[in-house]
């Protein structure tokens, strides 16, 4: 069994066993994840999109980098209003990504790597080309119209109630066929299912099964919090005035999300198939976008899911205070923090390097926060391309493909171009240079082949960073006890025999001065540059050094240390 940190401590609430609490120790506790977007990832057939073909070819890669867990976004197929998020069909595989053998030969070559795969379950919504969606829409009085959440407009032709999407405007459309509005907390594409309709949940308990059959390893929900909606579809009560049209955060944050999201009844589908998942050993993973962390942690704490995702730090500013609280919210609210999935960049979002300043200060700021993620309870996720320090592409507008938001005035496309993989035509994502979006303005310097074995490259210090915590027990299990430094702009914390630290400051610090005292050895160095290929979890293999090394104690600005405390 790995080791087990000791158990918190009378007295001392900063100090905690991240081990304790009632999930017992199941593989992927020890394991760092890596979030893959399938379409950007690598094209092998050459027609510009990223395929399961593709992403096999490349596991030496994932391998190479030390991760253990994959999840992969959907490869089902869809006609891709959300580019894969809208799905017509759950038990097969879009021709555009593979064939279910391709689904097969990637577990299997995965597998012996010791590499397990996620795939993205996408249930709170359908496509509205999904077989289900047309016969509820054609039928009124049919058995698949209950499958999904349907409302009469007002008098005037108002929507039934005042939701709103996640993408902007109102969460309802009215369906011409029947007369009705359907819901849909995303695109009008994607109509929301019904699940406090039973028959729903029985169509997902053959599709998990399915799956579970091939062979994965389990799934990712996606916005898990939105699944069960208020019974009586209530109006959410408003915060402020709903902006007309414009920037879709400000109209979601207008209201009060009383009644469409982070309903109770979504733990007994969680339970539900962690109790299938556990027979199969397979991990069950929540996207639970959720700004507040009780509320976060509430729905974490229902049960049923294994990890959650907390996203508090994709929009944190680079200050000690803010990524303390950030870091220190979701630990301190959950009673097992080993369950927390840390992600910094995700599909979705602007990459950490480039909210953080871009260029080289921005990928310095990233790493530093990713050491300090590493060393926390709970797993750490990469998003594909942080590895290798990767900033936004740059996509011209004439060039965009994702359009957000009320008027469409926003894209996701720039944390989406293409994996640079190596110097040539599409910097070798695709065979025949073709890809579905520009290569967003990378350089030699950023593919996978110039980083691979280069001491100092982005690659080789996030490769120290896991190997470190896969090879020091300490930063999966071990006794938490954060450490009082933001005044000087530090954020630290020790894991037994462990202190991790970053600064987050403009400035550089002395270690002493603010109390911190380590006297050994110095395991991992966020701007060190050791040899590449030196054996994971060796003082060379993890960028090691001596404290004397750091400038006699002291601290750069934008660094992280992880240093062996002395007792």
């Amino acid at each position: 069994m790995p080791e087990r940190g000791r158990a918190r401590s009378e007295g001392d609430m900063d100090e905690q066993d991240p081990s304790s609490g009632e999930g017992g120790h199941r593989w992927w506790r020890d394991a760092v994840g890596y979030s893959l977007y399938l379409r950007s990832f690598a094209d092998s057939d050459g027609d510009g999109v990223g395929d399961l073909p593709g992403l096999r070819a490349r596991l030496d890669h994932l391998e190479a980098l030390g991760v253990d867990l994959l999840w992969v976004s959907p490869f089902f197929p869809s006609p891709m209003a959300d580019f894969g998020y809208d799905v017509s069909d759950y038990c097969a595989v879009d021709p555009r990504y593979g064939t279910l053998d391709d689904v097969r030969a990637l577990l299997e070559d995965a597998h012996r790597r010791g590499i397990r795969v996620v795939v993205d379950l996408v249930a709170n919504h359908t496509s509205v080309a999904h077989p289900w969606f047309a016969a509820a829409a054609a039928e009124p009085d049919g058995p698949y119209h209950p499958y999904y959440l349907w409302g009469l407009p007002g008098p005037d032709g108002a929507p039934p109630n005042n939701w709103v999407s996640y993408f902007g405007g109102p969460a309802w459309t009215h369906h011409p066929a029947n007369g009705h509005c359907y819901l849909h907390l995303f695109l009008a594409e994607q109509a929301d299912l019904n699940w406090r309709h039973e028959p729903v949940r029985e169509e997902f308990d053959r599709i998990l099964q399915f799956w579970l059959d091939i062979g994965v390893d389990g799934f990712r929900i996606d916005a898990a919090q939105t699944m069960v909606k208020d019974a009586a579809l209530r109006p959410n009560p408003a915060r402020a005035p709903m902006p007309e049209g414009g920037d879709r955060r400000r109209q979601w944050d207008a209201l009060e999300h009383r009644h469409d999201i982070v309903q109770p009844e979504t733990a007994d589908i969680f339970r539900r198939w962690q109790a299938r998942c556990t027979r199969a050993d397979a991990v069950l993973v929540g996207e639970a976008h959720v700004e507040q962390v009780q509320q976060w942690a509430e729905l974490v704490d229902r049960g049923g899911l294994d990890l959650a995702f907390w996203f508090g730090l994709l929009w944190v500013p680079w200050d000690a205070a803010a990524v303390r609280a950030a870091l220190r919210g979701p630990i301190d609210a959950l009673a097992d923090p080993g369950r927390i999935a840390w992600v910094t960049s995700t599909l979705d979002d602007p990459r950490a390097p480039t909210r953080f300043g871009g260029g080289e200060r921005g990928r310095r700021r990233a790493l530093a926060l990713s050491t300090l993620v590493c060393g926390l309870p709970g797993v750490p996720f990469l998003y594909q391309g942080e590895e290798l320090g990767l900033t936004d592409g740059a996509v011209p507008e004439q060039h965009r493909a994702d359009r957000i938001g009320a008027d469409g005035d926003e894209s996701r496309d720039g944390c989406r171009t293409p994996m640079p993989w190596a110097p040539g035509p599409a910097f070798g994502f695709s065979p025949t240079g073709r890809s579905w979006l520009p290569d967003g303005g990378r350089t030699d310097a950023d593919t996978a082949d110039a980083q691979r074995g280069t001491p100092g490259s982005w690659f080789e210090r996030y490769r120290a960073l896991l190997a470190l915590r896969r090879g020091r027990s300490e930063l999966r299990h071990g006794p938490l006890r954060w450490r009082e430094a933001t005044a000087a702009g530090l954020v630290a914390f020790e894991r037994g025999s462990l202190l991790v630290v970053a600064n987050l400051g403009t400035g550089p610090v002395e270690l002493e001065a603010v109390g911190l005292r380590p006297a050994g050895a110095v395991c991992f160095d966020s701007l060190g540059a050791g040899p590449a290929d030196a054996p994971a979890g060796t003082a060379a293999g993890t960028l090691a050094g001596t404290l004397a090394g750091t400038a006699a104690g002291r601290i750069e600005a934008d660094q992280a240390l992880v240093i062996e405390l002395e007792r």
